[in-house]
């Protein structure tokens, strides 16, 4: 059979080519972890990498160099779209801005309740945080294997919604998780990142005076004890854009990310996150206490909380509803809100000391973010298909 490579460049220039490498490297993670290679892939990511000296720590396991180094990254690309939109696109007027951060609240608010209510005054209780947390990575992949058949503006609402639902996961794992915050680094991240901001308002165009500040702000936000990602955030917020058709550097930016991010990061990220062991009464633990809470704090808390609070925001006028929106997409986005995974994970290690909680936990989360992620897709590609037998009959 001849090789035909406009096959493969289709394929990666689809929308949802992402979202299936993404899925597939889920697969291979849970194969590798449940395999006799499990223990020569934990290894590899425990390997320690960088250096350090009396001054500088930058020597880190693999592992946390892919979750805090790699997915600020990933981070910094979602800022880039979040900031484009905010100046020019779908959330330029200030209704649609605030929708995302109300219907955020709403989706953390919700869960924890939920949890709490399943788990008040036990052992489990100090696990309310690990329902709260949308992974942003999983549920734009999700969405992304949907391609056109959802409203563009679905894509930004959930990339608003889940790094305000990141951010107040980091603000709960630093108030409420973490006992060592240096103040100091936080102090000098502040300054980095004031300087940066001048820049941009002296209309400074050259990106390498972003993105090196950018790394040094990294690096003192990461040393703070707070999630480093937010580096990435913060440094896409001062990246200089334009309302009008011209190529700002924001958008040059994003274009030369957007392919190492959706091919190389995240499935490197999946792979690295992904491997969770199949232990015995792991199943059990789905219909204890502590596993219907997350259970039943992400597949319904979230979704209902997210849902809710957009209809209370709409209805009130302090928001607008989405452009070829309606109320079914936005529960199917609720859904996809569902996906927990990552962040919910590293809440559920922060929260037990005890092993067989931590790993009732994590595939109480797995479980969940599938079963979420899986009926999010039917009910917005459902949507999709009725839609389309309306117009066409």
């Amino acid at each position: 059979m001849k090789f035909n490579p406009s096959v493969f460049k289709k394929f990666f220039s689809s929308e949802a080519a992402g979202g299936i490498v993404l899925i597939l490297l889920v697969a291979c993670s849970l194969l590798i972890a449940n395999s006799s290679w499990s223990n020569d892939f934990e290894n590899l990511l425990s390997t320690q990498l960088g250096f350090q000296n009396d001054a500088i720590q930058l020597r880190y396991s693999l592992l946390l160099w892919i979750n805090d180094g790699l997915m600020a990254v990933f981070f910094l690309l979602v800022g880039l779209e979040i900031k484009r939109e905010l100046v020019e696109g779908e959330l330029a007027s200030r209704k649609k801005a605030l929708l995302p951060v109300f219907a955020a609240f709403g989706g953390a608010i919700v869960p924890a309740i939920i949890y709490s209510f399943f788990n008040n005054n036990s052992a489990t209780s100090a696990g309310w945080g690990i329902p709260m947390a949308t992974d942003i990575a999983f549920a734009l992949g999700a969405l992304s294997l949907l391609g056109k058949k959802v409203p563009p503006s679905l894509k930004i609402f959930l990339a608003a919604l889940a790094i305000v639902d990141d951010l107040i996961a980091i603000l709960v794992i630093a108030i409420f998780y973490s006992s060592n915050i240096h103040l100091d680094m936080l102090l000098y991240g502040g300054v980095i990142f004031a300087a940066m901001v001048v820049m941009n308002r002296l209309h400074v165009k050259r990106l390498v005076f972003y993105l090196v500040p950018g790394i040094f702000l990294w690096y003192f936000i990461h040393h703070s004890g707070i999630h480093a990602t937010i580096a990435g955030v913060l440094t896409a917020l001062t990246i200089p854009t334009t309302k009008d058709a011209t190529v700002s550097p924001l958008e040059k930016l994003e274009h030369a990310l957007a392919y190492p991010v959706n091919f190389v990061i995240m499935p490197i990220f999946a792979l690295a996150n992904t491997n969770i062991t199949f232990e015995s009464g792991m199943t059990s633990g789905l219909f204890s206490e502590l596993g219907l809470g997350i259970m039943i704090g992400l597949f319904i808390g979230k979704p209902v909380g997210i849902t809710l609070t957009t209809w209370i925001v709409v209805k009130l006028g302090w928001g607008k509803m989405l452009r070829g929106a309606t109320w079914a997409h936005i529960i199917g986005l609720g859904l996809l809100g569902g996906i927990g995974f990552t962040m919910s994970i590293f809440i559920a290690l922060l929260s037990f000391d005890d092993p067989l909680l931590q790993a009732e936990s994590k595939f109480s989360v797995l479980v969940t973010s599938v079963i979420s992620g899986f009926v999010g897709f039917l009910l917005l590609n459902r949507i999709n298909a009725r839609n389309r037998l309306k117009a066409s009959a």
